[in-house]
């Protein structure tokens, strides 16, 4: 039977009910899916050195990335068992100008493949012993007269169970059987203003590039593909809906509120709560996003709104990820507003069953401003008049839990707000048809926080000056980028040459030599049995259960905890004015506005305060991102910084989330120049839709089902 896009994948050859499942892991069913599974980068092989060449390389300290030998084997390998589960094959080959040595551990079933006088190409990382070139555990391809090596060799995202030739092998198998019915998405006009190459040939080249000019237009075609059809999806989203009632409310005298600030308002804070306020005033449901960065005062604003609904007669419910977070706000704002005669609650899942009680009937009697978790969508909680309603980093609430706070009150108007800074030029992208308003502009007096970029050569430097911070009655926060160490990752990272000489066109690992990653569980026990014994040291991660983290981020809170090692479940909401000092390890994981955040959980009490990011990366792409962090404290520069090095792949996420790291939108690594793509595929998207709004003329028919299928993806996710 022909295969057919369709087609699951269990019907290949070579595809058994194990094979099936590792591919399901990476969301691979079906043929298409196959082939729309890209690569994450690509090895140039193609660029070939003399054995001299490479020893010149070293000697001027450019071997660092992995190069590609053609050599012919003058000896038979020899094979020695050096302790139980450790083998050695080493062997020499040599070209014209030189001979290397060639190395590889517990790969005994080469034994076979270099027979003397045979040739082939080794891509490796090259090392220099003496006067002997290394290669220790290459790739390597025979030299066959009449088949061609191919010169730029695509990397594919692996589950357990699949290798690098498997999955390429069976790419290559669908491709040639389903080629030919692959038709045409995009409109003739569009790929002809946009001098675009055809999706076949997309396709083909994406995953076996003639060459670097045909993977570049390759790549193009379909990173403009998805940008475009995800801006007709965010298009037809967004359209603002009109005909939806909901309170509308005066414009009260603001002097009772402003007289309870121990400041003046910022000219952003100023204008932000105008916009809100002509929402509200406006009898159509408000659907506005607050961005500020870190410090910028978004909680005011929040205060601002919520004075606007009481004083016209109406609820606002305040909907926070964490109970700490929830608290915090509870803190801020309730002496704040009960001074002028409201209601503050604070409902959390950890109260007991008779304090819900007491607070379920307050807010049914019409608490004017009620704050808390997701127990605020809660079966037994009835507002009497909920008229906004503000939900903060509200990209950490599912779909399901949005939607059954705004049902409390059909007709409530709808405040978010993130601390997550995004370039101006993204935000109609990612927030669809929200109306955004921006704290650029940081309160006076707000203190620098000093940012320094370190080695591991400076490691004894730094638990010094924790130390000093501690004994000086501060605290500390130290964040890892995983959660504890793997074993099976390490073997896997030792084992396969393919994974270690890795070489990507994309910045993200243009240093394939990355250090490996600090744990947080393993880290916070070595600080606490040797190097901090005499301190107390703890520990928090995404994977604890909610209470368990609360409890220990309420002891650090509260001064029990003098150094917390975390994961990044502290990037935002904690206030903790004490801790002055944040030292991200592995810091060339994170992406900048993730730093940025984390960064700013110090810095916010009197004291002094410092970050210092750890990275011992040696590519060039990470020590400038890195330096961008040294050099500025402002997010939303940050953010443009960040959107010139990487891209806008990575920042426009699912359902028109922002993030700089996991899952994206977009299935291929972003790259700088793909905003002006972003930028043409969303004016091409609004000519489309001017022209077909519903995309119902016959030749859009493979555009809408694009369309469609694309929002059914983000609709799953998001569930």
């Amino acid at each position: 039977m022909p295969l057919s896009l369709t087609s699951s994948v269990s019907t290949m050859r070579g595809i058994g009910e194990a094979r099936a499942a590792a591919l399901a892991s990476l969301g691979i069913y079906t043929v298409e899916d196959l082939i729309r599974h890209y690569p994450r980068g690509y090895q140039r092989r193609g660029d070939v050195r003399t054995v001299s060449k490479a020893v010149d390389l070293l000697r001027s300290g450019g071997g660092e990335m992995p190069i590609s030998l053609m050599l012919t084997v003058s000896a038979e390998p020899s094979y020695h068992v050096i302790r139980r589960g450790m083998s050695v094959l080493r062997f020499r080959a040599f070209d014209e100008t030189g001979v290397c040595e060639i190395t590889y551990f517990n790969q005994n079933f080469l034994r076979d493949t270099f027979h003397t006088g045979s040739e082939f190409r080794f891509f490796g990382r090259v090392t220099l012993e003496g006067r002997t070139l290394k290669m220790t555990s290459p790739i390597w391809e025979p030299v066959v007269p009449e088949r061609s090596l191919p010169s730029i060799v695509p990397v594919y995202k692996l589950a357990s169970g699949l290798s690098q030739k498997v999955l390429s092998t069976l790419i290559r198998d669908a491709l040639t059987a389903v080629l030919s019915e692959i038709t045409e998405t995009l409109p003739a006009d569009v790929m002809a203003r946009s001098s675009l190459c055809t999706l076949p040939f997309a396709l083909r080249n994406i995953h076996m590039p003639d060459d670097t000019d045909s993977l570049f237009r390759a790549r193009r075609r379909l990173v403009f593909e998805e940008y475009f059809q995800f801006g007709l999806m965010m298009a037809a989203a967004g359209k603002p809906k009109t005909d939806v009632p909901a309170p509308k409310m005066e414009l009260p005298d603001f002097s009772p509120l402003l007289r309870q600030l121990p400041y003046t308002l910022t000219g952003a804070q100023t204008r932000s709560i105008g916009e809100i306020a002509h929402d509200l005033a406006s009898g159509v449901r408000m659907n506005r996003i607050l961005l500020g960065d870190v410090g910028s005062g978004k909680t005011i604003v929040a205060a601002a709104a919520a004075f606007i609904a009481a004083k016209n007669g109406f609820q606002t419910a305040i909907m926070a990820p964490t109970e700490i977070l929830a608290a915090q706000h509870a803190r801020e704002l309730t002496p704040l507003l009960q001074s002028l005669g409201f209601r503050v609650l604070l409902l959390t899942g950890s109260v007991t069953a008779a304090q819900k009680r007491k607070l379920y009937a307050e807010i049914e009697s019409g608490a004017e401003i009620a704050i808390g978790t997701h127990a605020l969508i809660s079966a037994g909680v009835t507002f009497r008049n909920l008229g906004l309603v503000i939900e903060d980093e509200q990209h950490r609430f599912g779909v399901a839990q949005r939607a059954a706070l705004a049902e409390k009150g059909e007709t409530a108007h709808m405040l978010t707000m993130s601390a997550t800074p995004i370039p101006r030029s993204l935000s109609l992208v990612a927030y669809g048809g929200l109306a955004v308003s921006r704290l650029d502009e940081m309160p006076p007096g707000r203190q620098k926080i000093d940012t320094f970029v370190v080695n591991e050569t400076y490691r004894a430097r730094l638990n010094g000056f924790i130390r000093k911070e501690v004994e000086a009655g501060h605290q500390v926060y130290i964040v890892c980028p995983a959660v504890e160490e793997n074993p099976e990752a390490k073997k896997k990272a030792s084992d396969d040459p393919e994974e270690l000489t890795d070489l990507l066109l994309t910045e993200e690992a243009e240093s394939t030599d990355r250090p490996p990653l600090k744990a947080a569980v393993e880290y916070a026990g070595h600080l606490s049995d040797t190097v901090f014994s005499d301190l107390t040291v703890g520990f928090v991660h995404g994977r604890m259960k909610s209470a368990e983290k609360d409890r220990i981020m309420r002891a650090f809170c509260e001064g029990e905890i003098s150094i917390l090692v975390s994961t990044t479940v502290i990037e935002v909401g904690v206030n903790v004015p004490n801790a002055t000092l944040m030292i991200v390890e592995n810091a060339e994981r994170f992406g900048l506005a993730q730093l940025h955040q984390l960064r700013g959980r110090v810095g916010r009490g009197s004291a002094k305060s410092y970050c210092v990011l750890v990275s011992d990366a040696k590519g060039e792409t990470a020590k400038r991102r890195l330096g961008v962090l040294r050099r500025s404290n402002d997010g939303f520069e940050i953010a443009e910084e960040d959107l010139a090095l990487r891209g806008p792949g990575e920042f426009v996420g699912t359902g028109g989330a922002v993030h700089q790291h996991g899952k994206t939108m977009l299935p291929i690594p972003a790259e700088s120049g793909d905003y002006d793509l972003l930028s043409e595929a969303m004016a091409e998207a609004r000519l489309l839709l001017d022209r077909d709004p519903a995309l119902s003329q016959a030749e859009n028919a493979p555009l809408r089902d694009a369309v469609f299928k694309m929002r059914e993806s983000l609709t799953n996710t998001l569930n």
